[in-house]
């Protein structure tokens, strides 16, 4: 099975470093094509106004100087000689739940792969609080990914879906199973905006994540993820609600 690794946080990100012994685990037949620097909150971004450029970190390993987004693009179109039978995606550091999915550069890059008509899955380690930086703890997901992986393995995803797989901040000991849910949706009356003044003198600001509150459904993966259980959640790419077509082509005659 050849396997592509990606991420948000970088080609130097921990996580990372994670999400290949997770993949060593389950095929030797690894490649590697992410971002060079940081694209958290990229989305489902793709680089069009300035060239990407790679750089090679030795065999099957590339950096990309471009979003998740491009860096799977470049690794399907250009750097592989043929498509990988699986793509996984992190690990990230912090959670892609809820509708912060739309936002995850992580959660895109597996998109990206759906697109493209290959398996694909993210992959989220939760941390317990702010500020964490570098020493946020992957124990969970290191212990528990290959678990999480294996049946989905077996499985035949259906066309332009992924998988989003998030782990609670806990000890991996302490993870009480893993759980199917649905995407939950956070109370949008949250976050923060942390303003500040540079050096020179002018205002800046930056978005803050503590103090984000939610309104966890009962089966939603937010629910999954307070309750110590990992998270499963098959996301589909078709966003068209079909509730609304009658409606609309009602009100337009047709």
């Amino acid at each position: 099975m050849r396997i592509l690794l990606t991420n948000d946080d970088g080609y130097h990100a921990p996580g990372f470093a994670v999400l290949e012994t997770i993949a060593r685990q389950l095929s030797d037949d690894i490649w590697v094509c992410a971002p060079a620097e940081e694209q958290s909150g990229a989305g489902h971004s793709l680089t069009l106004s300035r060239p990407v450029r790679i750089r090679e970190h030795g065999p099957r390993r590339w950096s990309c100087s471009g979003t998740p987004t491009d860096s799977v693009m470049m690794a399907i179109g250009k750097l592989m000689p043929e498509k990988p039978d699986l793509i996984l995606s992190g690990v990230n550091r912090g959670a892609n739940l809820g509708d912060d999915v739309t936002y995850s550069g992580t959660v895109s890059a597996a998109i990206e792969g759906a697109l493209a008509g290959i398996p694909a899955v993210a992959l989220s380690q939760v941390y317990a609080r702010e500020g964490m930086a570098d020493t946020v703890p992957f124990g969970a997901a290191e212990a528990w990914g290959a678990k999480v992986l294996a049946p989905l393995l077996a499985m035949a995803m259906a066309p332009r879906t992924m998988i989003n797989i998030n782990f609670p901040a806990l000890p991996a000991e302490a993870v009480r199973g893993i759980r199917v849910a649905r995407q939950g949706f956070h109370d949008y009356g949250r976050g923060s905006i942390v303003e500040g003044t540079d050096p020179r003198g002018y205002p800046y600001f930056w978005f803050g994540l503590h103090g984000i509150e939610h309104s966890p459904g009962h089966d939603s993966d937010l629910e999954a993820i307070d309750d110590g259980y990992i998270s499963v959640t098959p996301l589909q790419l078709d966003l068209t609600h079909d509730a609304s077509l009658a409606a609309l082509r009602g009100a337009y005659g047709g």
